[in-house]
C-alpha cells in the first residue's frame, strides 16, 4: 500500500486532495487525472460488478477543480440485462457555496463471449508500442518519442513528434490500491498531454475525457501513445492508444480548448524531475 494519494477522505465522506492533486494551470488548481480518479472510484463502487465490465467512461471537465473539499456522487440512469449506465458528478465546498465542476457517465456492458467470424483490426506492423525494459517500481512517469529512447524528463521531448507515456498512476485516496478500470481511467487522461503538446509546450487544456476499453488493462502501469490531433480556430481533438504490457487494450479521446495565457513550457517548468525523491 501507498500514501501517495490524490485525496484523503474525511468522516463526512468529503475528499481533501493533497499535494499530488495540484496541477500546473494555477496554484490551487486541481489537475485532471485526480477528478477522473474519483469519479472513476464511485461510479465503479456504485456500478461494478463480477459480470458487467466498465467499458466507457465520460467526464465533462467544465469548470476549473480547485483544492476545496470535493465529493463525487453517481445515480444509476439504466440497469439493464446486458448495459447498466452510472451518472456521476462531483461537486465542491467552499464554505456554504456548493459548486458543480463535473459531471459524466459510466457505462457497463456484460461480458460474454465474441461473435463468429474475423474482424478488422490495425495490423501488427503499426502497432509499435513496447514499453522501458526496466521502468522500475516508482511513480516518475517515461516519456518518448519515435525513434527517441525512453526518459523521465518530459522536457527532452517537447516537440511536434508523436508522444508516448508509460506511467504509474498515483491511488485515488490512501491505502486502497486503484482497481484497474481506476487506472486505465487516470493513466488515460493524459491523451490531453500526449496529443496537445507542441514544441512551445501545451496551450490546450483539455474539457472532457472519453475513455474506451475492450479489457481492463493489467500491471501497475499504463501506456498513452499518441494517435490523432486535430485544431482549428483554438480548439483541437485528440485521440490515443491505451496500452498494458500485453498490447492496446483502448482508446482515449479528449476535446480541447486554447489556454495560451497560462501555458506550460516543460523545458523550464519540471514537475517529474523536481519531485523525484517523493515520485520515486
Amino acid at each position: 500500500m501507498t500514501d501517495k494519494a490524490f485525496f484523503t477522505v474525511d468522516g463526512a465522506g468529503r475528499y481533501d486532495p493533497t499535494g499530488y492533486a495540484v496541477g500546473l494551470w494555477g496554484p490551487d488548481a486541481l489537475n485532471g487525472p485526480s477528478v477522473c480518479a474519483i469519479a472513476a472510484r464511485a461510479a465503479e463502487n456504485a456500478g461494478g460488478s463480477a459480470d458487467f465490465t466498465p467499458a466507457r467512461f465520460t467526464l465533462e471537465l467544465f469548470k476549473s477543480a480547485r483544492r476545496l473539499p470535493t465529493v463525487p456522487t453517481t445515480t444509476v440512469l439504466r440497469d439493464g440485462h446486458r448495459i447498466r449506465v452510472i451518472e456521476v458528478s462531483v461537486r465542491q465546498y467552499d464554505g456554504d457555496a456548493e459548486i458543480l465542476v463535473a459531471r459524466g457517465n459510466v457505462v457497463f456492458l456484460k461480458t460474454g463471449s465474441n461473435p463468429p467470424g474475423e474482424r478488422w483490426e490495425r495490423p501488427a506492423r503499426e502497432r509499435t508500442f513496447t514499453p522501458p525494459a526496466d521502468a522500475g517500481d516508482g511513480y516518475r512517469p517515461w516519456f518518448r518519442t519515435e525513434g527517441g529512447t525512453w526518459s523521465n524528463d518530459m522536457g527532452e521531448y517537447q516537440n511536434s513528434e508523436r508522444l508516448t507515456i508509460w506511467s504509474r498512476p498515483f491511488n485515488a485516496v490512501p491505502d486502497e490500491e486503484l482497481t484497474p478500470f481506476q487506472r486505465a481511467v487516470i493513466a488515460a487522461e493524459s491523451t490531453s498531454l500526449v496529443t496537445n503538446i507542441g514544441d512551445g509546450g501545451i496551450g490546450f487544456i483539455n474539457c472532457d475525457l472519453t475513455v474506451a476499453v475492450a479489457r481492463l488493462p493489467e500491471g501497475v502501469r499504463v501506456g498513452v501513445e499518441a494517435d490523432s490531433h486535430i485544431e482549428h480556430a483554438g480548439v483541437s481533438v485528440g485521440t490515443a492508444n491505451l496500452y498494458d504490457e500485453h498490447g492496446q487494450f483502448g482508446v482515449g479521446m479528449v476535446t480541447a480548448v486554447d489556454n495560451t495565457r497560462a501555458m506550460i513550457d516543460f523545458t523550464t517548468v519540471k514537475p517529474y524531475t523536481n519531485r523525484a525523491p517523493e515520485l520515486s
